[in-house]
């Protein structure tokens, strides 16, 4: 599969108030039992809520048709066996999968390594 890697950092945060859905490339407002979970470009995360930053994300080439089976096995398998951790979200034309900065070497490895592409930003350092 191709992966486009974002060029901000993002971050994932949690709110007692449904955040406002932020700008950028990607931004997501998720409700559960437990709050409003936010993602979106750490420079856009909402005032007074909780945030654990440091995030790159790496967006599949879309759009990915409903009836494909395996797409997110086929990424996450690789980072697993590398140990680089991963949040996921999904949209309506596709996959993004957020793995931390200090991770991100290893993840381009991983990936690689199992046959995929990554393109776009170069990790910061």
């Amino acid at each position: 599969m191709k992966l486009e890697l974002l060029a901000e950092p993002y971050t994932v945060c949690t709110a007692p108030q449904p955040p406002g859905p932020g700008p950028g490339p990607l931004a997501a407002v998720l409700r559960d039992a437990d709050g409003w979970t936010w993602a979106g470009p750490e420079a856009a995360a909402p005032q007074g809520a909780t945030c654990r930053g440091g995030w790159r994300v790496l967006a599949v080439e879309g759009p990915l048709d409903f009836g494909l089976t395996g797409v997110l096995a086929a990424l996450t398998t690789p980072l697993a066996q590398a140990g680089v951790p991963v949040f996921v979200l999904s949209t309506w034309s596709t996959d993004f999968l957020l793995v931390p900065g200090a991770r991100l070497a290893a993840a381009r490895a991983a990936l690689t390594a199992a046959g995929h592409e990554l393109t776009g930003a170069e990790d910061p350092g």
